[in-house]
This record gives structure tokens, sequence and C-alpha cells, in this order.
């Protein structure tokens, strides 16, 4: 029998999908049976051959943005670059990268629409119905940039009755939160729904050295809407746009070289800038029956426009400030198809998608003039990039990198489910990945007097030139699962996946940075699963694998000191491949209910991760060879505890406390201890109080041991890093209807 949304709710399963939001928040008993849709289809999470992590609506009230749900999941960790850039982790592979020209190797995807850059995967969380974490690479149905596995965020739908919610809270550093949405029937066959947010939040690190906002100002809002249109004969068509603003102030790094406190950076007001980043979407998902196939196509556009920049070096000093022009847009579509016969189903596929990037990435010194360029001092690595020919007797003074790039994919791909009987199923599938990436741009020095002149850094030719990437790639996966009495599955499978490779957007020094020795080249997997999963009673269920994944020349930011003219040196940082890397671990996770109104949950991933430089195949295998991958702790554990009471017939109560360890882990691939991020453990808490069905109240904290833990690094003058928010806490009210 085929899943559809209402055959799910007539079963009552997952009311999470179904209905609209509760008044009392209920985590998931482990019979209940969860249905994930990021595999194109509705199937039950317990019915897959992978892991799969399903985080419901009450689980993700606290989330402010992508980057928040790593919180609850164990083995999954995110990097946070230049204040607002989020690359996933998860299970140790994900390459940190600061530039938005790549995504990272865990695919982030919004209602099926799946967004390229890492500057889209930040995005502002409102009015979720559930996210989808599948662990492993899936490159069959995901495609590319699922290498390390995905992350699916669903928004809630519209609704035929009247829902409403509204919900105010606010918090330390003078946090304000408001969100509210409303659904419901809007014509005969047409329901609709719209949401949203607005968030503003002071400064939460403390400067030392200059202006407060510099320690990170939110200030954001966010629309979606959406329209569902029931067509008649099993046909419908769901219609979503959404619009999102960041106006803030982007935090500054912190300078490895300072004596600062926790949760303290130091910069001047010469690199404090405000931000100015807008964020739309459009799509069109259109389901119908075609004889015994059920279609979907869903046809969507995303963009966005960034302009912001931050405190380069981290220091009060004017030593070098930073800025990004950013205008995006990408345009996709895709069509899939499954039918149900006599002993099996299968799904195929096809996918095509097209984005442009264009970016100016500037680096200047002190204040900065906006006709010229210039800076009022010497930015320290533009002078080295002049070359043998000055074109200027002032000095060279600031760097403007600029790029273009065009992506163009397309894909086929199918899976098929056989029925072997005895209850088991192997399920095999393709997809076979066309892409071509075009990029051209130039690096500019500029003098102080205003005049422009090309890098062309050690006289290796003028940093100006093209050049296209072709990509023509396979991806294979096999599943075999046998069922085990009414619940408990077993599976086996083999996973393929790849991230492709790209240009490097900042700095231009000469022309190789635009040949083929300065690009970066696609990473590929072949992932090795076993499983078991299932519920051992109607208290207890569990998830417990073991994995293997064997990566080829996988993507890593290097970091590479030169000199500078007067002396000293300074780090110029790019993507590059690694040659190999493996990752083995333990995944383990549990839903226990031991008593009436009590749940626990829990999961840990113990993992090896291992870089391997081959002797003579790079100049770098001392630096690289045996070191661990970035941010892979070798253990990561969650725990969570929620203890609900009921106060009479309205009236109830609930304490949750969620807490995450995670061993102590590297923020680049050369493993220095001297840019590793201790061990670290994070406690959240709420507590609530249901007045009546309509009406709750609750006092949460977030980060409850005040951690100042960092969430990137990257090398420059000394070793900057990202710092984490300290102790938050407030007070929230929610009215439904």
């Amino acid at each position: 029998m085929m899943l559809t949304s209402a055959s799910i709710c007539r079963l009552g399963i997952v009311v999470s999908v179904c209905a609209g939001p509760s008044a009392f928040a209920q985590l998931p008993s482990p019979s209940d049976r969860v249905i994930v849709t990021a595999t194109r289809e509705p199937a039950l999470a317990n019915d897959l051959a992978q892991s799969v992590v399903v985080l419901s609506r009450e689980e993700l009230v606290a989330v402010d943005g992508a980057e928040d749900i790593v919180m609850r999941l164990a083995g999954v960790q995110v990097a946070i670059s230049n204040g607002s850039q989020a690359t996933f982790q998860i299970r140790g592979v994900g390459a940190v990268d600061h530039q938005a020209l790549t995504p990272s190797g865990a695919a982030v995807h919004v209602d099926g629409v799946f967004l390229q850059t890492n500057v889209q995967a930040s995005l502002l969380a409102y009015d979720l119905a559930r996210v989808e974490v599948l662990k492993g690479p899936q490159g069959t149905v995901q495609g590319r940039n699922a290498s390390s596995g995905s992350i699916n965020f669903i928004t809630e739908r519209p609704t035929n009755d009247f829902e409403a919610y509204a919900d105010a809270s606010y918090g330390r550093f003078n946090r304000w939160d408001l969100q509210a949405a409303a659904s419901g029937k809007v014509a005969e066959g047409v329901s609709g729904r719209i949401a949203a947010r607005y968030l503003k939040q002071d400064a939460t690190l403390e400067n030392a050295g200059g202006p407060k906002d510099a320690g990170d100002v939110r200030d954001e809002y966010g629309v979606r809407a959406s329209l569902a249109f029931d067509l008649g004969e099993g046909s419908e068509l769901l219609v979503r746009g959404h619009l999102e603003a960041d106006n803030g102030v982007n935090p500054a790094p912190r300078n490895s070289g300072l004596v600062l406190g926790d949760h303290q950076v130091s910069v001047g007001a010469d690199g404090v800038r405000p931000t100015d980043n807008d964020f739309q979407g459009l799509s069109a998902e259109y389901t119908t029956r075609w004889g015994a196939w059920r279609i979907t196509s869903l046809t969507a556009t995303e963009g966005f426009r960034q302009r912001y920049g931050f405190d380069f070096d981290g220091t009060p000093t004017a030593i070098a400030n930073l800025s990004y022009n950013r205008d995006y847009l990408q345009l996709s579509q895709e069509l899939y198809g499954r039918i149900d016969w006599d002993g099996g189903n299968t799904l195929v596929g096809v996918s095509l998608a097209e984005d442009d990037l264009s970016q100016d990435y500037l680096i200047w010194c002190g204040t900065l003039d906006p006709v010229t360029l210039a800076g009022t001092c010497v930015y320290p690595g533009a002078p080295g990039r002049v070359g043998p020919t000055p074109a200027s007797t002032a000095p060279a003074v600031s760097l403007l990198t600029h790029i273009e790039q065009r992506r163009r994919m397309g894909a086929v791909y199918a899976t098929v489910d056989f029925d072997l009987g005895s209850r088991t199923t192997l399920t095999l599938g393709g997809r076979q990945t066309f892409e071509r990436i075009d990029g051209q741009g130039f690096g500019k020095h500029i003098y102080a007097d205003g005049v422009r002149a090309l890098n062309n850094r050690s006289g290796a030719g003028l940093a100006q030139g093209a050049n296209t990437i072709d990509e023509d790639r396979f991806t294979g996966m096999a599943a075999l699962r046998h069922r085990i009495g009414d619940n408990l599955l077993a599976y086996a499978s083999l996973g393929q996946g790849y991230k492709s490779g790209g240009f490097n957007g900042e700095v231009a020094n000469n022309v190789t940075h635009y040949q083929d020795e300065g690009l970066f080249g696609a990473e590929s997997v072949d992932a090795y699963e076993v499983g078991l999963k299932g519920s051992l009673d109607k208290a207890l269920s569990f998830d417990a694998i073991a994995f293997l994944q064997d990566y080829s020349h996988p993507q890593a930011r290097i970091f590479v000191a030169f000199p500078l003219p007067g002396g000293g040196s300074i780090t110029s940082n790019s993507l590059a491949n690694l040659d190999a890397a493996t990752v083995t671990g333990l995944d383990v996770s549990a839903r226990w209910r031991p008593l009436e109104g009590l749940n626990i949950t829990s999961g840990v991933v113990a993992l090896d991760s291992e870089i391997e430089q081959r002797t003579g195949a790079s100049a770098n295998t001392a630096i690289f060879n045996g070191k661990p991958l970035p941010f892979a702790s070798r253990l990561s554990a969650t725990l969570g505890v929620k203890q609900e009471w009921k106060l009479g017939a309205e009236m109830a109560a609930s304490l949750e406390i969620f807490a995450k360890h995670q061993t102590a882990y590297y923020l680049d691939a050369e493993g220095r201890d001297d840019r590793r991020q201790d061990p670290l453990t994070l406690v959240d808490a709420t507590a609530r109080l249901v007045l009546d069905r309509r009406t709750e109240l609750s006092l949460w904290a977030r980060n409850l041991t005040n951690e100042d833990y960092a969430l990137s690094g990257y090398g420059f003058i000394g070793y900057d890093t990202f710092r984490s928010q300290p102790i938050l806490w407030g007070v929230s009210m929610r009215a439904t209807r």
C-alpha cells in the first residue's frame, strides 16, 4: 500500500505531521511510527536501511537558526564562519569553508529544495513541522553535495481547519522573539498559511577594545506564506514563498594573540560594519496520479543579496577589515514518480538546477574610501601582491577579488525495492549526474591614490582568468533489510556520494588562481553500514549502527603562510584536496518511557577519523597524515530528560533538561594543538506551565554551563576564532487557537 498524507493521518501516525500546534509539548513515545519524506516519498523511519533522526515540532521550539539543531544530534556538528555561514559535519565529515561558492558535505534542504550555499544554511527558523537528518551519503536520490548526509527542514503546511498561534519571548541581552502563524480554508478547495518571526537581540559578546556592537547584534525577520490547492482526482498544488532579512552586526572574531576572558573579543571601531542581507524564495509542488504512478514536480527559485563585513584580524589595532558583496540566484526543477508493483516498487526521477553567484571580496585597513576602495593604512598583504612592476609610486593598501560562478546540473536517478519474501527486501539505486561549473574573476590591489592593478605575486602572471569544471559522476547504493518479528529491522547497506569541486573565491594572487592547479576537485565516498533498529517493547526503542566511510580526495581548507616584503608572514587560506580519509564508528540512540510522563532520549556516536596523506603524493604528507578530520569529535553524546505532570483537567506542567557532550576536536586539517577546541558540555533547560488548552508559559535557559568555545577558526596574523554565545535565559508566552 502506498503511504499518502491522508492515509498517514487516518492511521493516527505522527501528530506533528497532520495536526496543528499543540498547547502542550509531548515527546513522541518509542512506539510512535515516525514518517519521513526526505527520501522523496513518505516512509516509516524504522523501515529505512539507514540512520535517520527526526526532530519534532516540540523539539524545535528553541531553534533560532538551522545551526541550532546540532544541540539535539549526536555525531553532528557545525562550523559557523563569518558570523552567518553554517557548514555541517555529519560523522566527522564536511569541509569547513569560509567562502560561499560551495555547500558543505552535508546537504541542507527546505521543503525538498536544495540550498546550494553555506550562506543559505544559516537560515532563520520558524513555523517548522520537523527536521529529518539522514546520516551517511545520500548520493542516489539527493545527489551531489550530500557526501556525509543531509539535513531536511520541513515547514508547516496549510490546514483546512482554522488554527493560529502567537509566541512572545523576552530574555537576557534585551532579546525579543516574536512569532505567529495562522492557517485555514481560504476558498473551496484552497487553504492557506502565513507565518512570521521577528528576532532582536543586543550584543552577547563583550568587546574589550571598542564598540559593543562588535559582539553580535541580531535584528532579523522572516515571513512565509503558502497556498494549497485541491485540484481533484488525486491532484494537488502547493505554492510556497518566503522572505527573510538580517540587519544586525556580524560578530568579530577573537585573535589568539590577545589575552581575553570568556565571551570576549577586542576590535576597534574601524572593524564594525552593519549587515544588510536579504533572502527570498518561491516554490511550486504539484502532485498527481498518472495511471498507477504517483507523480511529483517541484519547481523552485532561491536567492540572496549580502552586504556585510567584520574586523578580519580580530585586534583593536587597524590592520585588516573584510567585506563581502554577494548576489546569488538559483533555479531548480525536479520531477519524480513512484509506482508499486507486485513484489516491489520503483522510484525514478530527473533533477535540473542552475545557479549564479557574483562576489566582491574586499580587504582594507583603517577607514575605507567608498569610491576608490582605498584604506587609510596599508593592509599587510597588499604590497606582496604588487609583483615586479608597480603601477604607482603610492603604497598598495587594499585588495579586491571579484569572481562570478555559474553552475549547471542535470541528473537522472532511480531506486527499486525487491520483495525477496520472508520479510526481506533488497533495494538498489543509482544516479548519473552531469555538472558544469564556469568561473571567471580577477584579483586587484588598490594603491593609496586610487590606482588599481591586477595582482601578480611572485611574478607568476596577472591574477585574471576563467576556467570550466565538467563533472560526470555515477553514484549507487544497495541495501538489504530484514524484518525480525514486528518491531525490529536489521540491515546492511553500501552507499556512494560525492561533493563537487570548484573555484576558490577569496584572494587571487596571480593567474594560477584560475588555472587547474588553483581549483579544488570533487571528493567521493564509499560508505558501508550495518544496523539494528526498532523497539523492544512499548516503552523502549533504539537504533544501533556500525559504519565505515572511505573518502577519496576529501576537501579541506588549507592554511599556508607566505612572507611579507617587510618581514614577517601572513596566512593565505584556500580549499584543496587531501589524498584520502577514513571514518569508522558506532552510532547508538534510544528513547525510553519508563514511567507515565517521563521521557528519556539519548544518543552516542563514537568515531575514529584519519587523514591518509600518502608518502610522495604531496609535500604536506608530514603535516596531515594520520591527523583526524576537522570537527570530528571522537565521542559525541546527548541526553534529554523530560517530566510531565497533570495538574487538573486542563492544567499541566513539564520540565525538560537536554545536554550534549563533545570530546576535543581540531578546527582545521593540520591538527595543531593550538587550534583545538577542548571538550565541552552544553546544557539547555525549559520549564512549562500549561494554563489551559490555549495558553502556556515557559522559562528557558540555553548554555547553562556558560561554555565559551570556538565555532570555527582561520589563520591570518595569529589565529582567529568565532566564539559561542554565553548563557541565555528568558520567559515566553504562547497562545494557540
